[in-house]
């Protein structure tokens, strides 16, 4: 099978080119970026060749899986487009600024009979996937409450412009701010780990710090926390921050009847299971990977993109799903806005 590449900014490649090439089974087609030194760059780098415009991307009838790494502005647009065009699509999250966007690009999917799925890696982490497991035997009995946090210094020196004028900041082009870039990982960790759907929200959001380089505050936050409901009755909170400097948090706590468990909280050991007597299990699966990584090739989204793809199984990356945790995500928009408890 042939990859193409619609935008090339840090994410195209520091990870979805690097993983690609790592496959036997893919080759590289090639890339297209607005910005067409940035295919050159990649191509240099990866193989392939520079598309001159997205339709020649898109016309290319070789190519049948395409990764979909441009600002959130333009998720469901360019995947839309790439679905009608009879292409399997991974899409970064988050997976689109609007719910009704979601929506169409699911049904967009159905309708080519082309896959959909997001590149939510935190599902696939093998310490997240044992977690799962656990809750879900029910061997620490039921969930009762967590707390989950993301936080790092922002993006500003990781994007691609390297610049306090990244589009993160931008309403326009990201649309959301660290609530939906880190937040969403960690409201749809949740609803993996606990096999429940959330019943209600409650978000505030803030700037705190950041700053264009004029010195004017940036257009989205830079910080959030959110409370949120589990139909099943648990409850906790979600913290995401851009202006955690010096290190960072990308932890979780699961408070059950029977113990705790805590992930990637210790440096060494990525689950730690603590048992209401006090016991303690101590399991050094992995490690979470950081944005300072040089080289981000151990997600296993490309894998299980192409893994699912090639054996015709649905897959635990499937919009289908991830779309439940999009509309946590718009909850939380309106949840502060209205600076109350929203249902979904």
């Amino acid at each position: 099978m042939k990859v193409a590449f619609i935008g090339c900014g840090s994410i195209t490649k520091q990870r979805h080119a690097y993983e690609y090439s790592l496959r036997k089974d893919v080759e590289i087609a090639g890339f297209f970026d607005f910005v067409k030194e940035r295919s050159e760059e990649l191509v240099k780098k990866f193989g392939g060749k520079v598309y001159s415009t997205l339709d020649e991307l898109l016309d290319d009838k070789e190519v049948e899986l395409v990764s979909v790494c441009v600002a959130n502005a333009y998720h469901a647009e360019v995947s839309i487009k790439a679905l009608k065009k009879g292409k399997h699509v991974l899409c970064e999250k988050p997976m689109a600024i609007t719910l009704e966007d979601c929506q169409a690009m699911v049904a967009a999917a159905h309708e080519s009979g082309k896959r959909l799925m997001i590149g939510h890696n935190q599902r696939l982490t093998p310490a997240h996937k044992r977690a799962r497991e656990i809750i879900s035997s029910g061997e620490m009995g039921k969930v009762l409450t967590f707390n989950t946090m993301f936080c790092h210094g922002g993006p500003e020196s990781w994007s691609v412009e390297n610049s306090k004028n990244t589009w993160f900041f931008k309403k326009s082009s990201a649309a959301f701010g660290s609530m939906a870039d880190l937040g969403i990982h960690k409201i749809d960790l949740i609803r993996y780990l606990l096999g429940d759907d959330i019943l209600s929200v409650y978000s505030q959001m803030r700037v705190l710090d950041k700053t264009f380089e004029d010195g004017s505050p940036i257009e989205v936050d830079d910080n959030s926390v959110e409370l949120l409901t589990f139909k099943k009755g648990a409850f906790g909170t979600v913290t995401t921050s851009w202006t955690c400097y010096g290190t960072e948090f990308n932890t979780t706590n699961i408070f059950c009847q029977k113990g705790i468990l805590k992930l990637y909280s210790d440096p060494e050991y990525s689950l730690i299971i603590v048992h209401s007597d006090g016991r303690e299990e101590k399991l050094a699966l992995d490690r979470m990977q950081t944005n300072s990584d040089s080289q981000q090739a151990s997600s296993g989204v490309i894998d299980e993109f192409v893994d699912s793809i090639l054996e015709n199984r649905p897959s635990i990356l499937d919009a289908e799903d991830i779309i439940k945790s999009m509309q946590a995500v718009f909850a939380c928009q309106l949840s502060d806005k209205k600076g109350t408890a929203v249902n979904i």
